[in-house]
């Protein structure tokens, strides 16, 4: 019989001629600072895992508990077999958590990007997206059939020309979306100016902050807590894949909304919902962030001890605010080289990223530093770095 997807073999070595072919690495345990990656022990600045809570006992316990009590799959979706009663006590802490009356939890936080902008918007409307916003964002889009225009990144003048072009072109409802964190560049989203532009347009807001919560804001609240505009941002997304350590994601605001959202998002209404041993280490999550600000507050310690190395030794950090740190190499085949000689020589899973994640010509390598880390740990990942860099003349 003939291969039809023949084709494919010659795109993937496309790939590989363009240092674009993402090599996966194999975990033979739990997410922490230091993991054991295709049979080797190697310092992790990979994971999103802000906290180190992946592996935290007391999720891992509440984990347990909930398998013994509700068993491990939920049998289909929410709407046909029943919520449990798990996702209704989240979902009542996430919105207390956030400041806003109400919240729904989705599947991932992607799914909830999916299910929400399509849920809101449709012909006759229009949405209006920042350029770097996350894949999510742009695939949701996509999904509607609602007019769709881009402003320029984090630039509150172009955003206001986009909306005025969308009213005037008789759009019923303007959406207006952003991340609240750019997960590549480590930015933070001038909220505050978007909402200042958007609220005189009625134009609703709504902000992805994946990579916001449990850093920025009180005790991890987020970036709406951050600045200060709580019941002025109309859609808050969130992920609990990140900083919480665990699977799933949500949406936070009115009332109204989450109703809406229950009635008429589709990852909600089609797919089984998150299994009871993820809702409740999603929960125990939220307990620790609660009690305590001592791991958002080592987060940050850590992340500006590490960007003071890697300053110090002539890196590139890019433009970051947030503990994200990028090393900017420039062409992704550079980049491929430096994570892999990082990997092979020095022991650090630190991974190459480039086109379609970031444009052409800005491949990195983004560290990812965490609470869980050590002082110790740090110093070993800036000096390996800096011998590899140095080797390969990218730094004095």
């Amino acid at each position: 019989m003939p291969d039809r997807t023949a084709f494919l073999r010659d795109r993937l070595e496309e790939l590989r001629s363009q240092g674009l072919y993402n090599t996966i690495r194999h975990l033979q345990g739990p997410q922490g600072p230091w993991l054991d990656v295709d049979g080797r022990r190697v310092l992790n600045f990979c994971s999103n895992n802000y906290l180190g809570l992946a592996n935290h006992p007391r999720l891992v316990a509440a984990a347990h508990t909930a398998l013994e009590r509700f068993g491990v799959g939920p049998g289909a979706v929410r709407t046909i077999a029943g919520t449990l009663t798990l996702h209704d006590q989240l979902e009542e802490r996430l919105a207390r958590f956030k400041g806003v009356p109400a919240a729904i939890s989705l599947q991932s936080g992607f799914v909830a990007n999916l299910g929400t902008i399509a849920a809101l918007v449709g012909e006759g409307d229009a949405v209006i997206s920042d350029e770097l916003n996350h894949a999510s964002i742009v695939d949701g889009v996509r999904l509607t059939k609602a007019a769709r225009s881009i402003y320029r990144h984090a630039d509150p003048a172009d955003l206001e020309r986009a909306i005025r072009e969308a009213r005037a072109g008789g759009a019923r409802q303007v959406l207006v979306i952003t991340d609240g964190v750019f997960s590549m560049d480590g930015d933070v989203a001038p909220l505050d100016a978007i909402v200042a532009v958007a609220e005189p347009h009625e134009a609703l807001v709504m902000v992805d902050d994946a990579h916001g919560e449990g850093v920025l804001g009180r005790g991890g609240r987020g970036i709406v807590d951050h600045f200060g505009l709580h019941g002025r941002v109309d859609v808050e997304v969130g992920t609990m894949s990140k900083a919480f350590g665990v699977m799933g994601g949500y949406v936070a605001g009115s009332e109204v909304l989450v109703e809406w959202l229950r009635q008429r998002a589709r990852p909600f209404l089609f797919s089984s919902a998150v299994t009871a041993a993820d809702v409740a280490a999603c929960l125990a999550a939220v307990d620790l962030l609660e009690e305590s600000t001592e791991l958002v507050d080592r987060l940050w310690d850590n992340a500006r001890r590490f960007k003071e190395m890697m300053s110090a030794a002539g890196f590139d950090i890019g433009v970051s605010t947030t503990p994200i740190t990028p090393v900017m190499l420039g062409e992704a085949a550079l980049a491929q080289q430096v994570s892999g000689r990082l990997f092979d020589e020095e022991a650090v899973f630190a991974q190459a990223i480039g086109f379609p994640t970031v444009p052409r010509g800005k491949a990195r390598i983004r560290v990812m530093v965490s609470a869980a880390h050590s002082l110790e740990d740090l110093e070993r990942g800036a000096a390996a770095f800096t011998r590899v860099a140095r080797d390969l003349g990218l730094v004095p």
